[in-house]
């Protein structure tokens, strides 16, 4: 029976083991995917199965760049715990993985872990009993490229400059880990992004029943103020709140050109669960 490509995605999807094993285990089971999930279990791909359902949020978020300084790669990859995050295991498979997409100048998870990596990861799963997951890689390339990382490698930010030096760039991508701009100027603010924070604005209490040309006087007043705290070139500079960070690159002959901020954990959802259900859970083996 031939096994479809959307099988082989289930499959991974559920169990978070390697696509060659996955297909494997499809073509043994006729594409039966639950008799598939209950021979791995049967197997050495057990812990790894039982712990995919698992929200892995945790984690680490790393950085490398070149040494010219054209381009970095961000990487987050997640586990459950912070206890994890800091295991020198955990952190070995995610030295490797940056290296990896370092050295092959590419974003693919998928073609990332292939063959060794995907066996790391899985002998890690079933050796520390946490599921764990390369959520994304990026790749920043610039004139000028470097990037900062936060002492608990729960934050990293890179950022690309039209000049200047490596300095400038991590004490600017600094900035950007401790303030968290949502643009680098006013204009890259999207329509969208607006239009919400006018709704906001719209339906605080002191603007319940003032004429609507007072509104809107008043709004473009915080629409505006709201641009300028969110653009990072507006914003006074962290080590130097008397420069704004524009005006910081502007002395080193330089123009911030764009930023990337990893966070671990941003956008997951995680279930939450109060104590006497995880205890009934651990008591029933899940």
């Amino acid at each position: 029976m031939a096994i479809s490509a959307a099988q082989v995605k289930e499959l991974r999807e559920r169990t978070s083991l390697g696509m060659l094993e996955c297909k494997k285990a499809l073509k043994e089971t006729d594409g039966d995917i639950e008799k598939a999930i209950e021979n791995l279990r049967k197997n050495s791909g057990l812990k790894a199965a039982k712990k995919a359902d698992r929200t892995a949020a945790d984690g680490v978020v790393a950085i490398k760049v070149a040494e010219d300084n054209s381009f970095a790669v961000l990487l987050e990859v997640n586990c459950e715990t912070d206890f994890v995050a800091r295991d020198d295991a955990f952190l070995g498979l995610v030295n490797s993985v940056l290296d990896k997409a370092f050295a092959e100048k590419s974003t693919d998870i998928e073609a990332l872990m292939a063959g060794d990596l995907e066996e790391t990861r899985q002998a890690l799963v079933q050796k520390i009993g946490e599921n764990m997951t390369v959520r994304r890689a990026l790749i920043v390339e610039g004139a000028m490229v470097d990037g900062y990382v936060h002492s608990n490698n729960r934050i990293a930010v890179v950022t690309s400059l039209s000049a200047g030096d490596s300095a400038l760039a991590k004490d600017i991508s600094m900035h950007v880990a401790a303030v968290s701009p949502r643009v680098v100027r006013a204009e890259d603010m999207s329509a969208e992004e607006v239009e919400k924070e006018k709704e906001i604005i719209k339906a605080q209490p002191d603007m319940e029943g003032k004429p609507e040309e007072i509104i809107e006087k008043m709004m473009g007043g915080r629409i505006k103020k709201f641009l300028k705290e969110n653009s990072l070139v507006e914003q006074p500079f962290v080590k130097n709140p008397e420069l704004t960070v524009g005006a910081l690159a502007k002395q080193a002959g330089a123009e911030v050109l764009a930023f990337t901020r990893f966070e671990v954990g941003e956008g997951i959802e995680v279930e939450k669960k109060d104590f006497a259900q995880e205890v009934a859970e651990q008591l029933a083996g899940k």
